[in-house]
C-alpha cells in the first residue's frame, strides 16, 4: 500500500470470512447489555425533560432565580433583575422559544464531550454495545465522515462552555438575594443553585479539551510548572469524568425543575435568611 494510506473496511465487519469461525456472537455471560440500557434510559429521560422544557416557553423564572436552560434570561419578565433587551420579540421573530437558542452551546459542548460520544455510542448506536461484543453495523468508519466528523468541534464548544459556566455563576450568585432584589438573603433555591454551578465548573474543566489547553504541546514541563500543576489538577478531574458528567447532568435538570414549580406556584422557596 502507499504510504500515508489506510486498507480498506472490511465488507462484513467483524463478522467476516478471515475471522475465526465462533456461532456465538460473543463469548461474554454477564449482563453486558445493563450499562448500556442504563445509559440510554437515562439520556432519553433526560433527553425528553429537557424538549419538553425547551419547547414550553414558560415557568423559566422566579425572582432572583432563573432557569439554567433559559440563562442568559433577557426575556421581559426578567429586566428589572437584568436590564437587558425583550428576548421575546426575538423569540417571536423567529418563532423559537428563548431555549432553543441558548441550549445550542452546552448541547453542542456536551454531545461532543469524549465520555457523552462513549455513552450513546454504545446505549443508542450500539457501536460497539458493550466490550467484547461485537457491534451490529456492517462497516466502520469511526468520525472520518458527515455528521460524525463534527465531533471534532468539541475543542471549540468547550470555550463557549465556559462562557456558559460564567453565566451560570452569575445567575447563582444573584439568587442570594431576596424577590425584591435585596443582598444578604439565602433560600433552598440558593443552594440547588450553587450544588449546579459547582458541578458544572467541575464538569467543565474535567474535559479533556481543557487538558490540552492546560498541559497540551508543553515539551518540558519543568519550564512550565504553573501549567503543570493546573495540567495535574485538571487530570484529577478528568479522571472522574464520567461521574461529573452524570452529576453535572442531573443537577442542571433538577435546578430548572426547581424553578418551575416556583414560577409555576406548586411550590414556594424556603428563605433561611
Amino acid at each position: 500500500m502507499a504510504p500515508g494510506t489506510r486498507p480498506p473496511a472490511p465488507p462484513g465487519g467483524v463478522r467476516t470470512s478471515d475471522r475465526a469461525a465462533i456461532d456465538a456472537p460473543h463469548l461474554r455471560t454477564d449482563r453486558w447489555w445493563l450499562p448500556s440500557a442504563a445509559t440510554a434510559a437515562g439520556l432519553l429521560a433526560f433527553i425528553v425533560y429537557s424538549t419538553w422544557r425547551a419547547f414550553a416557553n414558560t415557568d423559566y423564572y422566579a425572582a432572583p432565580y432563573v432557569s439554567p436552560f433559559y440563562s442568559p434570561c433577557l426575556a421581559e419578565n426578567c429586566a428589572p433583575m437584568r436590564g437587558g433587551p425583550n428576548w421575546e420579540l426575538v423569540g417571536g421573530w423567529w418563532g423559537l422559544s428563548p431555549a432553543l437558542i441558548v441550549l445550542v452551546f452546552p448541547l453542542g459542548f456536551r454531545l461532543t464531550c469524549y465520555y457523552y460520544r462513549k455513552a450513546y455510542y454504545r446505549g443508542f448506536w450500539a457501536s460497539p454495545p458493550a466490550c467484547a461484543v461485537a457491534e451490529p453495523h456492517r462497516r466502520y468508519t469511526g468520525e472520518s465522515r458527515f455528521p460524525l466528523v463534527l465531533q471534532n468541534l468539541h475543542r471549540y464548544f468547550f470555550y463557549a462552555a465556559l462562557l456558559v459556566a460564567v453565566l451560570l455563576t452569575w445567575d447563582t450568585v444573584l439568587t442570594f438575594r431576596n424577590a425584591e432584589y435585596a443582598w444578604g438573603h439565602m433560600g433552598l433555591g440558593s443552594l440547588v443553585f450553587l450544588v449546579n454551578i459547582v458541578l458544572i465548573w467541575a464538569y467543565t474543566l474535567s474535559c479533556h479539551s481543557c487538558r490540552h489547553v492546560v498541559g497540551g504541546r508543553l515539551k518540558h514541563f519543568s519550564r512550565h510548572p504553573v501549567r503543570y500543576r493546573l495540567w495535574g489538577w485538571v487530570g484529577k478531574l478528568n479522571a472522574r469524568h464520567m461521574q461529573l458528567a452524570w452529576a453535572s447532568l442531573l443537577s442542571v435538570g433538577l435546578a430548572d425543575f426547581y424553578v418551575y414549580l416556583l414560577a409555576s406556584g406548586a411550590f414556594d422557596d424556603p428563605r433561611f435568611f
